[in-house]
Order: structure tokens, then sequence, then C-alpha cells
């Protein structure tokens, strides 16, 4: 069996706010969960399944523990999961749980590659609407989880509008986005939301260190997080903050023309983590431009900024990748950034 890990104070703020629409009766067939990648939406989409999915809840409504429901959510870790995210993150695929009553609708596998696809797809949103137009198995609620659905292929929202509009009685539907404004606006105006925001800075050290960070690893990781704990969490755990130091190692290199971008393009995509570096590179230039007040080298560090990102984009693409990091090192070139170092 499988416990879910407790929230986080700022999972718990957006979780008791769910559960007082539910209680009230005032929670939506279709949520949007929204707030930034690693912040913890799944984690509190679970928590909210446990509580509907429960057939014999306590007398506060939380899940109880003990029923068939609830013996089978605490089962779902087992379930099969696709390889990996394109970003490295573990992905449900398409499907049951090990409760009957809990779906996931994340990256598919594709059968021709044998790669976690980059998009959602509409074959996908058909079987999730026909898997809602039927009987929960249990008798009880049924939960859809789409993770990411800032993902699904534009035009496979169309196949899920029916079922937006006319929802059914114990049918919900979560749609977890990290950039919702990628969703249509027919398909937000829909949804309720509810949003993951950043916590306090003490908050977040706090809960850095219960993690079990040391104090200065804790401050390093948040300020390079950009007050964000569960991508602090993340470096601190791993070696976020190593390559991060490469990264403004590499840069140094290139503003000093000790390097080529062409070079360093090539290095940072021979690893598979160069969505990685460029996030740094990206929290970099918005650094560096909150120190600056000189309107030129502001302009600058936010071309900088945006190449970063949309390089971040296009590695989703079929564009090769050392072609889109080197698009984004270019303005970091002394003759572009003057002396924004």
């Amino acid at each position: 069996m499988s416990e879910l890990p407790a929230l986080a104070p700022w999972q718990q703020r957006a979780y008791d706010q769910a559960v007082e629409a539910l209680t009230s009766g005032h929670f939506g067939h279709a949520t949007l969960i929204t707030g930034p990648a690693l912040i913890g939406k799944r984690l509190l989409a679970e928590h909210l399944a446990r509580r509907v999915l429960c057939l014999a809840p306590r007398a506060d409504g939380e899940a109880c523990g003990a029923c068939k429901a609830c013996s089978l959510f605490a089962a779902r870790a087992q379930m099969e999961v696709a390889e990996v995210r394109p970003d490295g993150t573990p992905a449900h695929p398409w499907g049951h749980s090990t409760h009957p009553d809990l779906l996931f609708l994340g990256y598919e596998i594709n059968q021709k590659t044998g790669k976690p696809r980059t998009e959602i797809v509409i074959d996908q949103i058909r079987a999730l609407t026909a898997s809602m137009g039927l009987t929960a198995q249990l008798g009880g609620a049924q939960v859809v989880i789409v993770d990411p659905a800032d993902a699904v292929n534009w035009s496979a929202w169309n196949a899920i509008l029916k079922t937006l509009e006319e929802p059914q009685p114990g049918r919900y539907l979560w749609l977890l986005a990290s950039s919702p404004a990628r969703l249509p606006a027919t398909i937000r105006s829909r949804c309720q939301r509810l949003e993951l925001r950043l916590p306090p800075r003490a908050e977040a050290l706090a809960w850095l260190r219960g993690r079990g960070h040391p104090a200065e690893l804790a401050e390093e990781a948040l300020e390079a997080a950009r007050g964000h704990p569960g991508l602090a969490d993340a470096w601190a755990s791993g070696d976020g903050l190593k390559l991060r130091r490469e990264v403004l190692s590499d840069l140094d290199a290139l503003q000093r023309r000790s390097a080529a971008p062409a070079a360093i393009a090539q290095k940072w995509v021979a690893d598979g983590r160069a969505d990685e570096r460029l996030r740094h590179l990206a929290e970099q230039a918005l650094q560096r431009a909150g120190a600056r007040l000189d309107a030129p080298t502001v302009r600058a560090l936010a071309a900088c900024f945006d190449a970063a990102n949309r390089a971040r984009s296009l590695l989703q693409s079929t564009v090769r990748a050392d072609l889109a990091v080197l698009e984004a090192l270019l303005p970091w070139l002394p003759a572009a950034t003057g002396s924004a170092r």
C-alpha cells in the first residue's frame, strides 16, 4: 500500500479552498488547477481525488482510509507508468489507476518511436470522454486528471467541449496546467480555477529545511529558483545547482569570447538537459535585469530572457536542439548585451 505525501503549507491552503467549495456544494464539474511546474499540482489533485472517491468519509469529510475505494487508491503507486515526460519527470499514461474510477490522461508512449509523445492527442481525449460517459464502477464519484493539460493538442479540445458543457453529477475533470494561457479560452471559461501560488520566503525556507536541506544550501537553492520551493528542492536534492554554476561559467566564457556559442550549444544538448540549462539562462537574465536601471541594458536582457524561453519551446519541435540553444545564446554576446555582465 502507498500513502500520499503530506501537503506542503501552500498546497494545504489550496486544498482547504477546494474542500470549502466541495462542502458548500460549489465545487464545479471541471477545475483548472494552475501553478508553476513542480509546485505540487499533481499531489494536490490526488489528495482531492482520495477525498471525493471515498465511499465512507469521516465526519469531517476526509477519506476513511479503510473502504474499498480507499484501499484501491492507496495501491495506485503500483500502476504502470510511462517512462518519462519530455521534461524528465515521471508521467502517467492514459488509463485506469488501481482505482477503476480514477483515471489519468498524460503523455502516451509513441508506438513508432518507443518514446513519450510531446503532446496529448485527440484519440486520448476521445477515450477520456467515452470513459466519463460510463457509470462509476464502485458506485461513487469518478475523477479524471489531465496532466499536463497545457500539452493537449489544440484541435483535440473540441472533442471535450461536450463533456464540459453537459456535466454529469459525480464526475470530476481536473486539468493541471503550468501555462493555462495555452488552453483555449472556450475551455478556460468553462472551468473553475484553483491556483497554487509561491509561498512566502520564510515558509519556503522552513519547508526546505524540513526536507533535510542544510540552511546554506536551502538559501542558495531558493535564491536560484526565485522563491520556488519545489524547484529549489529538486535542485538541492540533485545536481541542479551544480548545473546552474556550469551555465554561469559558460555564460561568462561566452561574454569573454573565450568560447564559441556553437560549441557551448553543442555541449548543452549533448546530455539531454538543454531545457534545464535554458531555464537557468532565463533566470539569469531576470536576475541581472533586476539589478540594472538603464533602459538599453534592461531591453537587452529582456531579449535574452525571451530568446531562452523561445528556445525551450523549440526543443519540443522538430528544430535541431543545438540550433535552438544557439539562438538563445547569441543575444548574450557582448555586441548584443553591451556591459550586461
